[in-house]
């Protein structure tokens, strides 16, 4: 990974994995999925990346995204 991205959230579902990412990129914050999980058997981690400068608001975007799907408010 190039210098300057963060680690902010890991998955072991590709799909939860790509709604935060779309999500975060629907709201101006490039983002990417790194993953690391064994294509045969499904096991291992999925890690999304985002810029640094991005880090504070990405990781509100999500808490509130994870909010909303347990219905409730922050």
């Amino acid at each position: 990974m190039e210098k300057g991205w963060i680690k902010i959230q890991t998955y072991t579902d590709a799909i939860r994995g790509e709604i935060d990412k779309q999500m975060l990129e629907e709201n101006g914050i490039p983002a990417v999925l790194l993953n690391k999980q064994d294509s045969s058997f499904m096991f291992g981690k999925i890690d999304l990346f985002v810029n640094e400068k991005d880090v504070g608001q990405a990781q509100r975007l999500i808490q509130e995204s994870e909010s909303e799907k347990n219905g409730t408010k922050m």
